[in-house]
């Protein structure tokens, strides 16, 4: 074989494998930049651990966790939903429940997040799983908790599943995105 067709063979072999190498590329190049975190309407979802306070009622006031089905669960209340609810939102529902069931008259209720549910980080980093949150993370830090980047990683491909109003959504992100307690990171392959 001549130098000629050797190089009609690499060039028919390049034209062959493109499509692999832009169809890896274009589903994430097609994602929406991932939206920055909004505190202020941050909703509860299972695995998150309140501080319900109801003042001057030690037994009501304790941490609760956010169960799987959406609810926590406080003496003589029983279960309360909490899922989707903001934290102002959980503290009007737990008042109104005391204030209905003649528990507690004119009820002070104070709810804080004790504890972020945590966020889950898959591909390519040493130990991919679950992870504690902590407020401010980005998607480096989140790397860096999960033992860094391997080197097959694509440091500048990564992708955020974020639940919002609801539904599960994918966003292209950058390491330097913020992340929020529930997210899940996806660090893809290299190509090259």
């Amino acid at each position: 074989m001549g130098i000629v067709q050797m190089r009609q063979v690499y060039a028919l072999i390049l034209v062959l494998l493109a499509p692999l190498f832009m169809a890896g590329c274009g589903g994430r190049a097609g994602l929406p930049d991932l939206p920055p975190p909004v505190k202020a309407n941050y909703t509860l979802d299972a695995g998150d651990r309140v501080q319900v306070t109801v003042f001057g009622e030690p037994r009501l006031t304790g941490p609760y966790t956010v169960a799987d089905n959406g609810q926590i669960s406080m003496p003589l209340l029983g279960a309360v939903d909490a899922r989707g609810l903001t934290l102002v939102q959980l503290q009007t529902a737990v008042a109104s429940q005391l204030q209905d069931r003649q528990l507690v008259i004119n009820p002070g209720v104070s709810v804080q997040v004790d504890q972020f549910r945590p966020f889950f980080i898959l591909g390519e980093v040493a130990k991919p799983g679950q992870y504690p949150y902590v407020e401010g993370m980005s998607v480096l830090t989140a790397a860096a908790i999960a033992g860094g980047f391997t080197f097959r990683a694509d440091k500048s491909s990564v992708s955020v599943t974020r639940k919002i109003d609801g539904k599960t959504k994918e966003f292209r992100a950058s390491r330097d995105s913020l992340i929020m307690p529930g997210d899940t990171i996806n660090v893809f392959e290299s190509y090259l």
